[in-house]
């Protein structure tokens, strides 16, 4: 088997297009969703046609849409459970701020209005999503290989989390980074956040975790790769043993990060085991030096209950 793989520097334009639509339709389930905790109900999954919201309740009370990103159709679907569809073709020339409008008008003819912050977050564009002309890039090729690459992560991810019986989040995508995360709890609180911090930061991070994803690579790490951290991070975190021997700790502001790049992945003889190790280390690290019960949170095989 020969994983995809996708150069980051090859597809920024289309990445960030991307990126932005993704945003538009997380903040519309953002809106529309019932909350949960550490903001669970914001995300987007990725699916057998690509990247969708799941079922989101409409106003009426009776009723859910669903928002899909479809990459063999090249398309973005809105259905509802009333039967009623819609559809977008993202063509070359198609502007995010296209989109924006008309996803609020197929929204608006179904009752329904939404109300979110209407720009880009820490994306480095400080304007509202409907003036945002300048990304209307699809290399349909690049996304077809980014969801290729985020569909085999996600598989890996889903049996890294069986692993676990503490409380664990779904394996979703965060569209703040777009990444693919997966993250576990050790049942405690983590000590109280700074008063300023934002609320995102306050819910995101009211208990111990360690946390661990993929992303296609952003400015600061332009390739793609899987990190891990443990909030909050314990003292001597960064002298614990990672695997492969390719992983590293590095700097995250002012925190250990573990980063294993995708491309020793994908040149390793056993892709799923190297992502496995690595997620394994990682954790082992964090829940040696964060105290926690390893052993009482350890799934066991079948025949061994």
């Amino acid at each position: 088997m020969k994983l995809p793989y996708l150069a980051y520097e090859s597809w920024k334009d289309t990445k960030m297009t991307l990126h932005l639509i993704m945003q538009i339709i997380g903040k519309i389930r953002l809106h529309a969703a019932p909350r949960k905790n550490h903001w669970w109900y914001i995300t987007e999954y990725v699916t057998s046609n690509g990247f969708s919201t799941a079922p989101i309740p409409m106003a009426d009370g009776l009723n859910t849409f669903e928002i899909t990103l479809n990459v063999h159709r090249k398309t973005v679907h809105f259905e509802n459970s009333k039967g009623e569809r819609h559809e977008i073709s993202l063509v070359d020339g198609y502007t995010v701020s296209s989109f924006y409008k008309d996803s609020l008008a197929i929204l608006s003819s179904w009752g329904e209005e939404p109300k979110f912050v209407n720009k880009p977050l820490d994306l480095g564009i400080d304007k509202p999503f409907k003036e945002i002309t300048e990304y209307h890039h699809y290399d349909w090729t690049a996304i077809h290989t980014f969801w290729q690459m985020m569909l085999w992560n996600d598989r890996i991810l889903k049996e890294f989390s069986g692993r676990f019986y503490g409380k664990t989040c779904p394996v979703h995508i965060y569209w703040h980074h777009l990444d693919l995360t997966v993250t576990r709890f050790s049942g405690r609180k983590a000590p109280a956040a700074n008063p300023k911090a934002s609320a995102l930061e306050k819910d995101a991070y009211s208990h111990e975790v360690i946390s661990f994803g993929f992303w296609a690579g952003d400015d600061n790490l332009p390739e793609p790769a899987y990190y891990s951290y443990t909030f909050p991070s314990p003292k001597g975190l960064e002298e614990e043993p990672l695997l492969p021997d390719t992983a590293l700790w590095t700097d995250a502001n002012g925190s250990p990060m573990a980063i294993l790049k995708y491309q020793d992945v994908v040149s390793s003889s056993d892709p799923a085991k190297t992502v496995l190790d690595f997620l394994e280390s990682a954790y082992q690290a964090g829940a040696k030096r964060a105290n926690w019960d390893v052993e009482g949170l350890k799934v066991l095989a079948l025949d061994q209950l």
